[in-house]
């Protein structure tokens, strides 16, 4: 039975997805501002994290990122009454999987809860580390190094490569991409792959220009090229 940690400082929200989630068979437990959050999230682990953007004594931005900085990769879900565009891309960038606009039905919260366990399932089984080059990437820690220099690569990029890296020297089209990362998300386009992809070549290659790991496959999307551990 999957843990689920829910991080919410709301009495009537936090409640609420107890409730609900606890009626469709997750264990749950929960912290009610940043601090707290964080420590049960490194002392419980558990499988997957609900957690609000505005916390107080550690928002939920600054929480997912010292849960990356330790080496944290289980899936969180950020839940969020700020609907911007930017607002979702710093909660990705942040580390998140996934981002949650209030208010939302519940039917909907737990359909991308089982979009993220499913994947984070899949994931456990594929390669668990990448190397190309000098960098080392570690898909269950969700770090990167370059040498002995941490490298500053966010959670979904982490799981595009682990994808290339599951199947290497194979075409992968965009729409794959967007099962696969995005899943249950509706705003993301094909388009979102392409600068993905662009936003990791800066990160990686050394030549962006004519890339050397990820290569693009005209008419479908992009495929691995490299050593894989």
């Amino acid at each position: 039975m999957p843990r689920l940690l829910i991080i919410e400082d709301e009495p009537a929200m936090r409640t609420a997805l107890e409730e609900t989630l606890r009626g469709l068979g997750f264990r749950t437990s929960s912290a009610v501002n940043g601090p707290a959050g964080l420590e049960k999230a490194c002392t419980e682990e558990p499988d997957l994290i609900l957690l609000d953007v505005m916390l107080p004594g550690l928002d939920g931005y600054a929480l997912c990122r010292e849960l990356r900085r330790r080496g944290r990769g289980m899936p969180v879900l950020m839940l969020t009454a700020k609907a911007l565009v930017d607002d979702r891309v710093e909660g990705l960038e942040s580390g998140a999987d996934d981002y949650l606009v209030k208010p939302f039905s519940m039917k909907e919260l737990a359909a991308r809860v089982r979009a993220l366990l499913r994947r984070a399932s899949n994931a456990a089984s594929g390669p668990q580390t990448l190397t190309l080059g000098s960098i080392v990437f570690d898909f269950k820690t969700m770090t990167a190094h370059r040498g002995k220099e941490p490298l500053s690569v966010n959670v979904r990029e982490m799981r595009i490569l682990q994808l290339l890296a599951e199947r290497r020297g194979e075409p992968i089209s965009r729409e794959t991409f967007l099962d696969a990362i995005w899943d249950y998300n509706a705003w993301p386009t094909t388009r979102s792959v392409d600068n993905y992809i662009a936003a990791i070549r800066s990160k990686i290659e050394p030549d962006p220009e004519h890339p050397r790991w990820i290569l693009t496959v005209r008419g479908i999307g992009y495929r691995l090229a490299g050593e894989v551990d």
